[in-house]
């Protein structure tokens, strides 16, 4: 991970560009640090969570050679309990932990956002993207179910998360913005300027306001299940 601190603004990026940013163990267990020391840090009053490189993050890291060395040093126990555990600890519990930050997040995205990546993306408060950013859920598409943070339905509407389960298609920018997967799209070129203008602007306001505003509409989801 880098880490850069402008003001009020914490802006965490994923460094593993020449895996698309593939979410390994170790850039998982990192960035759950970084998000619990930036809820500390009484300095930080946004957080940014960013990819470096061309695109967001193109979902789990399935076979790099630095998950494959990992997974060797660092063995599941066997059988269904562990993959289910692993599943769990990695794609879920942290997950909500980071969607209950009681800072504002916002994902910076732009190419790709898949699977892991929309993941974490729709796990932030608020996502502005790029107009070249790509969003999909592959996870039918693949024959596999979830065991994971999964907030699609409430992201975009139930029947148009079906659509788009079933599909395994990519939503663009534009769309993702009109279904209100993403609050606002702007230029590639204009995307680290809009998206610190956003952040700056709400740095502003009473953090202990902002704590319980975040709060209230979660809740509000919890009470739908």
């Amino acid at each position: 991970l880098l880490t850069e601190r402008t003001g009020a603004v914490l802006k965490i990026t994923a460094n593993r560009p020449e895996v698309l940013n593939a979410q390994s163990r170790i850039l998982l267990e990192e960035l759950d640090d970084a998000f619990l020391r930036a809820v500390d840090d009484e300095a930080v009053r946004v957080i940014i969570l960013a990819g470096a490189g061309k695109h967001f993050s193109a979902g789990h890291d399935l076979g790099s050679p630095q998950e494959m060395a990992d997974q060797k040093k660092t063995p599941l126990e066997p059988g269904f309990k562990g993959e289910y555990r692993r599943l769990w600890e990695r794609f879920f519990e942290n997950t909500m932990r980071w969607r209950d930050l009681p800072k504002p997040t916002i994902a910076q995205v732009q190419g790709y956002c898949i699977m892991g990546g929309l993941m974490i993306a729709s796990a932030c408060d608020l996502i502005v993207a790029s107009e070249d950013a790509q969003f999909a859920d592959r996870a039918v598409k693949w024959g596999g179910a979830h065991v994971q943070y999964f907030s699609m339905p409430w992201e975009i509407g139930p029947r148009k998360a079906k659509e788009y389960l079933f599909t395994g298609e990519f939503i663009g920018a534009a769309e993702a913005e009109k279904l209100g997967l993403v609050n606002r799209v702007v230029p590639r070129a204009r995307l680290e300027e809009e998206r610190m203008k956003l952040a700056q602007q709400i740095g502003e306001r009473d953090p202990f306001a902002l704590k319980f505003a975040k709060a209230s509409v979660n809740e509000m989801q919890n009470a739908q299940s």
